[in-house]
Order: structure tokens, then sequence, then C-alpha cells
């Protein structure tokens, strides 16, 4: 009786040892494990890349807002000044091309500006707004808005997400 039972040991362990053998043979991964990496590394970059795109425009409309408060400041000053607020002609506007368009108030835009900045309005009234094509390179435009009580609104905002 004691025989079987070692040769049920042997075996065992043979078994045993063989597949540890072809475990130790298999190298790398297998197409299969591949592919669904693949899959999760795409659901990931569809997730985050509309978000990374949302957040440089928003971080590229701080322009506008800050200038909109410059010409904002500004108007405000030259009214003190003026007892009426400084309105350019109709079809004046500033951009990077036209930087001095608003040089009586003092504004001047950079070189690298995205927006466009119209002024409108009569003696008492001013609305100055900002305006970018493409901001992120997608047809939606962006444009803010600000009158003289200094509400700064949003127009179109190409920043959320559709």
């Amino acid at each position: 009786m004691s025989q079987p039972r070692k040769f049920e040991t042997i075996s065992r362990f043979l078994k045993n040892n063989t597949t540890r053998k072809q475990i130790k043979k298999q190298t790398g991964f297998s197409l299969i494990e591949l592919l669904i990496v693949l899959v999760i590394i795409g659901i990931l970059a569809g997730l985050a890349i509309p978000r990374y795109m949302a957040y440089t425009t928003r971080s590229k409309q701080t322009e506008a807002k800050g200038l909109l408060n410059q010409i904002y400041l500004s108007e405000r000053a030259y009214f003190q000044s003026h007892d009426e607020y400084w309105i350019p002609d109709a079809g004046i506007f500033a951009d990077r091309n036209n930087p001095y368009a608003f040089d009586t108030l003092g504004v001047e835009i950079m070189k690298s500006a995205r927006y466009r900045y119209e002024i409108a309005g009569d003696a008492e009234h001013f609305t100055v707004t900002a305006t970018a094509d493409h901001l992120d390179d997608d047809p939606p435009i962006d444009q803010w808005e600000m009158d003289q009580t200094g509400d700064l609104k949003v127009i179109s905002d190409d920043s959320i997400l559709r």
C-alpha cells in the first residue's frame, strides 16, 4: 500500500513541475491583453482631451476679461475728465493688427491678442465687446461684453463642452 502513495506523490510532483516549466516558457502579453489595454487608453484619452481643450480655452479667455476691464476703467477715467464716454467712429475696432485704435483711452492691444475689441454707445452709455473667432480651432465664436456699469457678460462661451 505504501507504493501507490509514493507513485501518486511523484506523479503530482511531475505534473506540477511540468506546469511550472510551461508557465516559465510563456513570456510577453497575449494579443487580447494588448487590445484591452489599448481600448482602456483610448477611452481615457477620449475623456481627457475635450476637458483639456476646455481648460486651454478658459485660460485664453482671461485675455478678453482683463482687457475688457482695462477698457472699462479707462472709459470711467475718461468720463471723469470729459463728462462723456469716448466712443470711436463706427467700424473702428482694436486687435493685434490695429493695436493703437483705442490710444485715446491709453489702451494698447498686445501683438499676441486673440480677440477683436469694439466700443459702441453714446456720451452716457458704452458697451465694449471682445470677439474671438476659432479660439480653439472649432466653429463657435467666443464673445464677451462689458458696459458702463462694469458688468461682464458672456455672449457666446467657446469653452463649454458640447
